[in-house]
């Protein structure tokens, strides 16, 4: 092999290096600027996926997956005549949550499900249903689950009180008020997710009052 061949195979190998290197290095890049991504989007969410999936690349394939199945969807606002509706359904709920806080709990579950039908999102089974609140309102995603949990304990007969079916309403109630919220929401005068935490024990009342702003 004379001179000039070793100094062209010498050029494509480093040629190869400098590219195989590049690459690399724009793939880190990329999973940096998706991580940051993630976190940023999901919030407290990606700490809880990391702690789930075991792996940091795990949770970061998880929620991608998660925010790519949830960008597909056309979420639609509801109109004021709905939100109207369903600020009404709710009061009705909260109404009967001191005589019957076992169904007023399941009844709250089943508001939240019908807003997020309503609204576009996927309502087959709870996991899809949390992954979705989790893309859009990761900062309650897990009181959602948490009041989920005590439902189904509930639904068991095993491992719940009042407190903790009170404490489930007002989770239920905070993710309703997010669902229900639309980009005017600051103009509209029904409910907010930063609303006082109404009050669910007395039993003298006939109506519950509205949430105070």
């Amino acid at each position: 092999m004379d001179t000039k061949t070793i100094v062209i195979l010498v050029i494509v190998v480093a040629v190869i290096v400098v590219a195989l290197v590049m690459l690399a290095s724009a793939r880190r890049r990329r999973q940096a600027e998706q991580r940051e991504e993630l976190r940023t989007r999901f919030g407290p969410e990606f700490d809880r996926a990391v702690e789930e999936q075991g792996s940091e690349r795990k949770a970061q394939s998880k929620l991608a997956g998660v925010a790519k199945t949830r960008d597909k969807l056309e979420i639609r606002q509801l109109d004021a005549a709905e939100r109207d509706r369903y600020e009404t359904d709710w009061m009705s709920v909260q109404a009967a949550f001191v005589d019957a806080p076992d169904a007023a709990v399941r009844d709250a579950d089943r508001l939240v499900g019908a807003v997020m039908r309503d609204r576009g999102y996927p309502v087959d089974d709870f996991d899809t249903k949390a992954d979705m609140v989790a893309a859009d309102h990761p900062t309650i995603a897990q009181n959602y689950r948490a009041a989920h949990a005590i439902r189904r304990r509930t639904d068991e007969g095993t491992g719940h009180n009042t407190d903790d079916l009170r404490q489930a309403f007002v989770h239920y109630r905070a993710l309703f008020a997010e669902l229900l919220a639309d980009d005017t929401a600051g103009r509209h005068g029904g409910m907010t997710a930063t609303d006082e935490e109404v009050d669910l024990s007395q039993r003298d009342r006939t109506t519950p009052e509205p949430p105070q702003r």
